[in-house]
């Protein structure tokens, strides 16, 4: 009896240790795609290491790299959230962690719908090639979180990580969408390279090649797109003044910092006024006030327009000034307002690209369900039309705070004839967080883009001029009032992604609908052919089967 139970319970050591190596390879997969989407998330500003994330996304390459579809969700969801979680964490500056995790938690969903078809497409024949399909199915997946739900939310693109890149040309070919192609591509293309270097027995000399090939192509594409990238003036340049009021901290009610915020824009307008008096700085063509430095409607409150009919007289230039106001329709609007110094308000532009749950509330009895918060969304109206400003003979394309992170948005006011762009922006609720930066960052891209000088005046920082080239030329601190004070060429031709539109993100798009599609016709073709391997002819009885179904 002692000697059956010594070897019946003999095997069970083994399968106990079995079971905790199958733990620990599970376990190292998962940890690799936490840190993946962490290294992913360094690479972005106000950090200069953009190139985190080609380590970070070939690291995530080797993670899926043959994975079934559950757990390329499961990997990809892991990956999201390492990434997602402490970039977004600005949006929980104000309310709290609700919103910022759920945020957060959604995103990365997609992130893993993402990562099934990365997973799926690294199993096809012609294995050197994945990289290729992965890299499109990535693109896929950004397409889709720019556009849904509510209008999508395209913050944590790969393209917005890399305005000091070695890639940022590229943004001037095929914009933002063949940025992150080309960084995603270099990423699977290095692990796609160091896998075949590893499996030294299965080496083959075409298979190295095409890695090589998919990783440095990339770097070439971005190095030949630099003779794209022009700066010079096309048609003379213009006198910008950029001007940062700064807000209360404390001590104010709402009320009385709405009207606070105003006052200080108007305070540093005149100081500016009087600093080119005394010749400290040079007499702008036109000034430009970020979103909200008017709360107060100008249009129904007098003192409001007094007040900026005053600065615009002391500086002696038209202002770009951004207001809440109530249209005639009865609606309220986030509007820009061209404000003359001797006629007073003229052109407006709405902003187009509003943000859900921020200045609109979709299915607010829904989310009311979940936190009152909600209430404290506005009832925003969009606008329905790009429009340029004529400034002292410059044509200035306002683009909105958020509406930066929409490609359509911004190329559409450069067609309309915007010679520079300007970006007035609100960031005051969001404290020092991260997200100026962030946002200064898609600036960048989009000088590169569409290669105009971009104007980013700001409540309370980081205001800055940005060059065509992307270059930070001036700035500002935080929370400290300012102004700046640069010239910037006027220019009208268009790059070749302001040319293509929405085509080259078309075209990267179908590059992973084929990967995906080669997927899903192998996987009919795997099932007809086990149906045809079935025998025919034969039938089992009737009660044969009936046990097989029990």
């Amino acid at each position: 009896m002692t000697a059956t139970m010594t070897s019946t319970n003999e095997p069970q050591q083994p399968e106990t240790g079995d079971r905790g190596s199958a733990r620990l390879r599970r376990l190292i997969p998962a940890a690799a795609a936490v840190l993946a989407g962490v290294l992913l998330y360094l690479s972005f500003p106000p950090r200069p290491l953009w190139w985190l994330a080609v380590p970070a996304l070939a690291l995530l390459g080797w993670v899926l790299r043959g994975r079934a579809a559950k757990a390329g969700f499961g990997l990809g969801f892991l990956f999201g959230l390492g990434f997602l979680v402490p970039l977004l964490a600005w949006t929980g500056e104000d309310v709290g962690p609700v919103p910022w995790l759920a945020l957060a938690v959604t995103e990365a969903v997609f992130v893993g719908l993402t990562c099934v078809g990365i997973a799926l497409v690294t199993r096809l024949p012609l294995s050197p090639l994945w990289p290729l399909w992965a890299s499109g199915v990535w693109i896929v997946g950004e397409a889709v979180r720019a556009r849904f739900p509510f209008s999508g939310f395209p913050w944590g693109k790969v393209a917005f990580g890399q305005p000091e890149g070695v890639f940022l040309p590229l943004a001037a070919v095929g914009g933002t969408p063949l940025l992150s192609f080309a960084v995603v591509l270099c990423g699977f293309g290095l692990c796609a390279l160091v896998l075949r270097l590893v499996e030294v027995r299965r080496v083959l000399e075409r298979g190295v090649a095409a890695a090589v090939a998919l990783t440095l192509a990339p770097v070439a594409g971005a190095l030949a797109a630099l003779s794209l990238i022009h700066t010079g003036a096309e048609q003379g340049t213009a006198t910008v003044a950029v001007i940062q009021g700064n807000v209360p901290r404390m001590g104010l009610d709402f009320n009385a910092q709405r009207r606070a915020v105003l006052d200080y824009h108007v305070r540093e307008t005149k100081r500016l006024a009087r600093e080119i008096i005394e010749g400290k700085k040079k007499q702008p063509d036109l000034v430009l006030w970020p979103e909200n430095s008017s709360d107060i409607d100008p249009y129904a409150n007098y003192d409001a327009r007094e007040v900026i009919d005053e600065a615009a007289r002391a500086i002696k230039a038209p202002i770009s000034v951004g207001a809440v106001v109530t249209a005639k329709d009865g609606t309220p609007r986030n509007r820009q307002i061209l404000w003359d110094p001797e006629t007073g308000p003229g052109a407006v532009y709405d902003k187009r690209h509003l943000q859900p749950f921020g200045e609109y509330m979709p299915y607010r009895g829904f989310f009311r369900l979940f936190s009152k918060d909600v209430d404290r969304a506005g009832r925003f109206v969009p606008g329905d039309s790009p429009r340029v400003f004529e400034m002292a003979g410059t044509g200035v394309g306002p683009v909105t705070c958020y509406e930066a992170a929409f490609d359509d948005v911004v190329r559409d006011q450069v067609k309309a004839g915007a010679q520079i762009l300007s970006v007035p922006s609100n960031n005051a609720t969001f404290g020092r967080s991260q997200m100026t930066y962030q946002q200064l960052a898609m600036d960048r891209v989009r000088a590169v883009e569409h290669g105009r000088a971009v104007m980013v005046p700001v409540t309370s920082g980081v205001s800055a001029v940005i060059m065509p080239d992307g270059r930070i030329v001036q700035d500002t601190k935080l929370f400290t009032a300012d102004n700046l004070v640069a010239e910037v060429p006027r220019r009208t031709s268009l790059t070749l992604a302001t040319r293509l539109g929405v085509l080259p993100e078309i075209l990267l798009v179908a590059i992973g609908a084929v990967g995906l599609g080669w997927v899903a016709a192998r996987a009919v073709r795997a099932r007809r052919s086990k149906d045809a391997e079935k025998p025919t002819g034969t039938e089992e009885p009737k009660g044969v089967q009936g046990q097989k179904g029990v």
